[in-house]
C-alpha cells in the first residue's frame, strides 16, 4: 500500500497546482482565491462570485457574524464547508493523491511540504504520527497512560 506523508517540518500540504489536479481527477473544477494579506489561499468548489463569503471579511466570516443566532452561525458554517475543499481530508492512501504526487513529484509540494510516498504491506493496520509536521507511518498498537 502507498502512503503519502510531509518528510519535513512544517506540516502536509499539496501546492495549487497539485489541488487544481488532483479536483480534476475527480471530474470537478476548483477556484483557488487568493488571500494576499495572510498568505493564503482558500479552495473553492463554486466560482468566487457564488461563494457565501464573498466581499466580506479576509477569513469569511460575515460581517454581521456578531448579530447571528447559533443557528445561523450552524448554517453558514455547513454552507462555507461544502462549498470549500480542504487538501487535508484527502485520505493519504487515496489513488488519485497518489497519482498526483508521483505524477508531480516536488511541484506537488506547498511552501511548507516535503511530501514522499512511503510502501507499506497491505495487512498492516497504519497510522500517520508526526512531530512538528514531520510525519512518518507506525503500525497502530494499544497505548495507555
Amino acid at each position: 500500500m502507498k502512503i503519502v506523508i510531509n518528510a519535513d517540518h512544517g506540516g502536509f500540504g499539496l501546492s495549487d497546482e497539485a489541488v487544481i489536479r488532483y479536483n480534476e481527477l475527480l471530474g470537478r473544477k476548483v477556484w483557488c482565491i487568493k488571500h494576499e494579506i495572510f498568505n493564503y489561499t482558500t479552495y473553492s468548489l463554486v466560482p468566487p462570485e457564488q461563494r457565501i463569503d464573498k466581499g466580506n471579511e479576509p477569513h469569511g466570516a460575515p460581517r454581521t457574524w456578531h448579530e447571528m443566532t447559533k443557528d445561523e452561525k450552524d448554517a453558514y458554517n455547513k454552507a462555507y464547508r461544502n462549498t470549500t475543499f480542504y487538501d487535508r481530508d484527502i485520505a493519504r492512501n487515496d489513488p488519485l493523491l497518489i497519482q498526483v504526487v508521483e505524477e508531480m513529484g516536488e511541484k506537488a509540494n506547498d511552501r511548507y511540504s516535503d511530501l514522499h510516498i512511503v510502501e507499506i504491506p497491505d495487512d498492516v493496520e497504519w497510522q500517520i504520527e508526526e512531530y512538528d509536521g514531520n510525519e512518518w507511518i507506525a503500525e497502530k498498537h494499544r497505548t495507555w497512560s
